[in-house]
């Protein structure tokens, strides 16, 4: 059964400050885990003896910052992410005398689309990370991206202008579509760039940085409305994870990158090279103490596999012996620290 996706709410946290006051799960973060774990949150609320957890969005850096602010009732129980936690949010958590345990549920692809009445974008990883980071070289320089139009970039490109809805800095989405694209694939990859970030003094890091200029347009972190945009302008493209590609097949076409079409299969066999791993991380002491959360844990084993309904609406399934791990890591909760982030 496909489940349409949908925003999340935040509901007001109940009066009290410890987290026994609070009789439901609360999650937030990634808008990429967000349909998922709304799935998750709805088959844990037919079960009468729970309430539906309540899933908001807001990106992965609140999922990973807001699980990690606190203990008690106004803070999270769980927190999603589209993007792993790094050392120095872990110590955040240190520092808050937070322990959390690191669970991985699946993968998705990171798209490029746009609307099937216009344009079919086929596009080298390079080209695409030209085209879209803030600074690139010109004559062996690095200046602002003065490229306006995909043709600019490379002239079997569209020749129509560079317009990339996308989401803003707290998104794992666009961490992770910077690093890939920008970074790995063209200024790590790419003589000039490489000669160019050199003479500046400057590392391949600095790529990650977007486009201020109205090429690349931050349109929220709620993917649905970047597929509004692109059901309304035909001309631009738009980059979210591929579930919501999957889920509005009828309108939008995935761009195909360095050969390769985001399709179901093509990520799951990692043929896609634009993809990523999805996890949440779970607040060890408001476990046995809000009711659910180990049941809303389990409800992921139960749906996660090839044949689930997480899979049924987009998620790349994980192969079975990880997801065997990540089952156990459920059950024995191991704190998350430092050196298995390395």
């Amino acid at each position: 059964m496909r489940f349409p996706i949908v925003a999340g709410f935040l509901t007001v946290a109940m009066a009290g400050t410890s987290a026994q006051a609070r009789d439901y799960v609360s999650i937030a973060g990634s808008s990429t885990v967000l349909p998922f774990a709304t799935i998750i949150a709805e088959q844990l609320g037919n079960n009468p003896s729970f309430k539906t957890p309540i899933v908001e969005s807001g990106g992965s850096s609140v999922g990973k910052k807001g699980v990690c602010d606190g203990t008690g009732t106004e803070f999270i129980d769980i927190g999603n992410a589209s993007s792993r936690m790094k050392t120095g949010e872990l110590e955040f958590c240190d520092k808050n005398g937070v322990t959390v345990t690191e669970i991985k549920v699946g993968y998705d692809g990171i798209v490029v689309a746009g609307s099937k009445s216009g344009k079919l974008l086929e596009i080298s990883k390079s080209d695409l990370g030209k085209a879209l980071t803030a600074m690139v070289p010109v004559d062996g320089v690095l200046v602002e991206n003065p490229y306006k139009k995909w043709s600019d970039v490379n002239p079997n490109l569209p020749e129509i202008a560079i317009r990339v809805y996308g989401p803003p800095t707290t998104s794992g989405t666009r961490a992770s579509f910077a690093e890939m694209v920008n970074q790995k694939g063209y200024c790590k990859k790419d003589a000039e760039a490489k000669a160019a970030l050199k003479a500046a003094g400057q590392k391949d890091k600095s790529c990650r940085a977007m486009r201020t200029d109205g090429a690349y347009v931050e349109a929220g972190e709620q993917d649905n409305l970047i597929v509004q945009k692109l059901q309304e302008d035909p001309k631009a493209y738009g980059i979210f994870g591929f579930s919501y590609l999957d889920q509005n097949s009828d309108t939008l076409q995935g761009a195909v990158i360095s050969g390769t079409a985001p399709t179901f299969e093509n990520i799951a066999s990692d043929n896609y090279s634009v993809s990523r791993a999805l996890y949440f991380y779970v607040k060890h002491s408001h476990v046995g103490v809000v009711p659910g959360i180990t049941e809303y844990m389990a409800e992921w084993v139960k749906h996660w596999d090839e044949d689930g309904v997480l899979a049924e609406n987009g998620m790349i399934p994980m192969p079975e012996a990880e997801r065997a791990t990540y089952d156990e890591a459920m059950k024995n909760m191991p704190a998350l620290t430092a050196n298995m982030l390395k």
